[in-house]
């Protein structure tokens, strides 16, 4: 081979690489809840850098402790390049000539979202960001949420078993066990070093909660009826309730392309010492002529558990509902809540 080939070969091995390199970006890094932030010093310092903290760092709703929405990590801008620019995460913020808010997708790695903030002053940028904020927050939870479900698909639970009993595709990771079944009723828990992960899933009658006019209220009844049935404590009458001093955070939304209530709170035990955190979606599902629940609760007492409960939240967000109807059975639920 000459010299002349040489180059030649060299130059389209070089050009193959780059143009296999920017279609198949490498793969972000960080960790879970985590988001880097590209700027200065003298802004980070100042009313901006408070601006930022106070949207993106504001305590999780629903936890009995305060832990920040995402933790932030700062870097000048100068050091832009290198290793930060893996995060799942970024927001970039500078000022410059114009106002401009921007979204980048996978630019260096994938998944990754970078927001691109700047403005002439500072009250431009403080606009910018009070007015994209509660977008930047719904895109990066969302992209935290499937972050977790590819990490949970590592080793997953078999699907028949949720199929055959509710009707549903879920994507159970294999490390929570089955604790407790019954009809239209299951547990599954995960042990961790500081305590553990538990899941319901169940199904209640669709007039129990969809003919009410005070949908919190009956939802708060349907849990503390659940409680009472199947979650105690070591101790007599330690039934798992709806804590009372703290009133819980309720919401519509859509799950799996159906009509949902999303309610999220603090669980105890009555007359007992245990508590937590806890995330209720109880979806409509009409092909099926129910109301599904799926429940995620963590008891953590020396850990935080914001990372925890995002957890739960993508196990129970991967349900998939079928809609041929499945047989039913008077269960003791369902018979509980037709009375």
């Amino acid at each position: 081979m000459n010299k002349i080939h040489f180059i030649l070969l060299f130059v389209s091995i070089f050009f193959i690489s780059c143009k296999q390199e920017n279609t198949n970006p490498r793969k972000t890094n960080g960790k879970i809840n985590s988001i880097s932030v590209i700027i200065d010093d003298l802004l980070w310092n100042g009313e901006i850098g408070d601006s930022i903290r106070n949207k993106f760092a504001s305590p999780v709703i629903g936890l009995p402790q305060e832990e920040p929405l995402f933790t932030i990590n700062q870097y000048p801008v100068k050091l832009m390049e290198g290793f930060m620019t893996d995060s799942r995460n970024i927001i970039v913020i500078k000022k410059d000539t114009k106002e401009d808010f921007r979204i980048e997708r996978n630019k260096i790695a994938s998944p990754q979202n970078v927001f691109y903030i700047s403005g002439k002053a500072a009250d431009d940028i403080l606009c910018l960001i009070q007015t994209n904020a509660a977008e930047i927050i719904k895109i990066m939870h969302q992209t935290e949420i499937e972050e977790c479900q590819r990490i949970n698909k590592k080793s997953l639970l078999g699907t028949k078993f949720f199929k055959d009993s509710f009707n549903i595709k879920i994507e159970m990771p294999s490390s929570y066990e089955l604790m407790l079944q019954k009809e239209n009723f299951v547990w599954f828990k995960k042990e961790i070093i500081s305590g553990n992960n538990s899941i319901l899933i169940y199904e209640v009658p669709i007039n129990s909660i969809e003919t009410k006019k005070n949908k919190i209220s009956s939802i708060i009844q349907m849990r503390d009826s659940i409680g009472s049935l199947y979650i105690h404590g070591k101790e007599l009458n330690t039934d798992m309730i709806t804590e009372e001093a703290y009133a819980p955070y309720f919401s519509n939304i859509v799950l799996d392309h159906k009509k949902a209530y999303e309610t999220k709170g603090t669980w105890e035990l009555k007359d007992d010492f245990m508590s937590g955190p806890f995330i209720n979606y109880a979806i409509v599902d009409k092909d099926n002529d129910r109301i599904l629940v799926l429940e995620g609760f963590c008891y953590s007492p020396s850990k935080e558990k914001r990372d925890l409960m995002l957890e739960l939240e993508a196990i129970i967000k991967s349900v998939k509902i079928g809609k041929k109807p499945i047989p039913k059975e008077t269960s003791k639920i369902m018979a509980m809540f037709t009375k």
